[in-house]
Parts: structure tokens; sequence; C-alpha cells
């Protein structure tokens, strides 16, 4: 069922009043407040805000700070047992469990630490072969075609794709800047000379839609964290677009403004998905998966593992070595003594 923030109900005492007279902000509120002042992505703030309202629901509609380690690790084991979630999503859960006690209540709850998060299983990753990668990105047209082979050609998530704005191509040193990646680092990949000619062209196309939105009074795109205020007619400037606009102009869920916001990154999960089937692909790629292609390829050729590590924006290199199991130089690739001469 879906939430509606005005249907919020929790028990325990009436909010206190400002000096104003004004009634002090909810429960959820807070938490959105708070997530802003952070700068989470609306992603993050969404995700919590849903585990925190389930978690007072599935408690009688008791406020949190009368609730403690029994209904955390209760809660958390109904998911996992009950509701049979990934262990990805049962971490979500216990994440913004501890947001709300720690960054929006103040509370320190020692417990907390004691609480076993689950792990996700270690699984060696899907990669496809150079023949299925060039049979898949055949299959996709049009924008969804460059998209992908961007997601190839550089290994980046997708939704580093989808986000990517046009100040951040540099066609002169061929390189993309992706900014604020996973942990919130940037990193610079390179730009497949194959493509430089089809983003040329993708980036004159936005140039004429975002005049034409300029011309009818629009042409504003979201800025991250304070940039918007610091800056206020940045978010019209040509160099903030995204390389990959939508279609239809929305209105900021946060802000309420209307503007052009980046392509749905559904679109191309997608079109891979049928792409792949067309293909004839027994194996669930997915868009992820030509990330995966992208750094065991490159091992493959011979590129070191730290520049791969850097690329992919890893921090630990402990996270790229994964891709030596796929390349069969985990145990299974070393001369055991006995073998030898």
């Amino acid at each position: 069922m879906s939430y509606h923030p005005e249907d919020e109900v929790i028990s325990g005492p009436p909010p206190t009043a400002t000096s104003g007279g004004d009634k002090a902000p909810r429960l959820l509120d807070q938490v959105r407040a708070r997530c802003r002042v952070l700068h989470y992505s609306i992603r993050t703030e969404r995700a919590y805000v849903y585990w925190i309202r389930r978690f007072i629901l599935e408690n009688g509609k008791r406020h949190p700070r009368e609730l403690g380690s029994a209904e955390v690790e209760a809660f958390l084991t109904r998911l996992a047992t009950r509701d049979d979630v990934a262990a990805s999503t049962q971490n979500q859960a216990l994440s913004g469990l501890l947001f709300l006690y720690r960054q929006v209540l103040g509370i320190d709850l020692p417990w907390m630490e004691s609480v076993v998060r689950a792990k996700k299983p270690q699984k060696v990753p899907v990669v496809l072969s150079r023949e299925e990668v060039k049979r898949l990105l055949a299959l996709l047209d049009g924008q969804t075609a460059l998209m992908g082979s961007l997601l190839y050609g550089t290994g980046m998530r997708v939704m580093e794709c989808v986000r990517l704005r046009v100040k951040d191509v540099d066609f002169a040193r061929t390189e993309i800047c992706v900014r604020n990646g996973k942990g919130g680092r940037d990193r610079r990949v390179p730009l497949p000379l194959r493509l430089h000619e089809r983003l040329v062209e993708q980036v004159e196309r936005v140039r004429i839609l975002h005049t034409q939105d300029l011309l009818a009074g629009l042409g504003e795109v979201y800025l991250p964290h304070a940039l918007g205020r610091k800056y206020p007619t940045a978010g019209r400037e040509f160099g903030w677009q995204y390389v990959f606009p939508s279609a239809k102009h929305s209105l900021d869920p946060r802000s309420g403004r209307k503007r052009r916001h980046h392509v749905d990154e559904a679109v191309l999960q997608r079109a891979v998905k049928s792409a792949r089937a067309k293909a004839g692909i027994d194996k669930p790629a997915t868009c992820h998966t030509l990330r995966h292609s992208f750094a065991t390829h490159l091992l493959e050729a011979g590129q070191d593992i730290r520049t791969v590590q850097e690329l992919l924006g890893h921090k630990d290199v402990a996270t790229t070595q994964i891709y030596t199991h796929v390349l069969g130089r985990g145990a299974g690739g070393v001369l055991s003594p006995l073998d030898r001469d």
C-alpha cells in the first residue's frame, strides 16, 4: 500500500510547542529534514521513511522512544523469517532504524551494535563474453544503445550513467568525470573513442531541447546539495543539463518546482532485458552485468587490478579481486607444486 504523509499517526506524548506557538514537526518529517541536511539522496530518504513507518506500525504505533532492542530484533527477524526478504533488504531496514535513533532522536543505543546484520552471500558476478556483449548492444536502439555502450565502455553504474551532466563529458581529454558515485566519491573513466561522435550528437540534441525549454520559460534542472541556493541561475546553464534527459518535465518531489529530470533508469533496464532475450543469452544479464564485463575484459587484456579498481570506484581492492575468480586466476588458476616438473 502506498504511503501518504498525512496518514502518519504515532501514539505517545503530544509534540511540544515551539516558541512561535506552532507544533513541533512530526517524526517522519524530522527524518526527511535530517536526510536533507546530510545530503542523502531522495531514494535513501524514501527508503528510510518507509522502514521507520513500518517499524512503528508493526509495534502498535508506539513512539520509537518507547521501544528498544527487543522490538528492533523482533522486527528484523520477522523480515527474514516471515517475509523472506533478501539480506540487503534486511540491512536497509536496520540502517533506517539506526538513522532514526542516532541522527533524529539523538539516542545512543549500545545494544544496536550487537544486532546481527545479515550478510549478503558473495557470488561470482555474471559476465558476458565479448561476442555476447556485441550481440546485446546490437539489439539496443537509439538512446538506449548509446547508454548501454557507455555502461560497457566505461564501467559506470546505471545511475551514474543516467545522471551524467554535459559539463562532465570532456571530449578534448576523451574522459568522463563520474560525480558523486557510490560512497560520494568522484572518479574519471575513459570516453570510448567509438562513442565520441555519437556522444557529440547526443549533446547537440540536448542543446536544442534546452534552448526550447528556455524559450518556454523552463530549462531548469536539479542541482546537488546547496548549489541551487548559492548559484540561483546555474540550474539553467547548459553545462548542468543531463546528457540523457527525460522526454517530459516533472515536479521535483522536494521543492515542487517543474524541471526536466534525467531519463528513468527503468527505460534502459527494460531495453537491456528485452535485448538479452532477443540475443538468445541465457545468462541472467542486467545493466550491471555490462559493468562486470568491463572489469573482467580489462583484466583479461592485461590491465593491472589497481587501475581497474580506480576505474570502477571501488574503495578496497578486495572488492575488485572478485573478478580474478571469473578469470580463473584464483585457486583454479594456480599451478600446484605437484604438477610442476
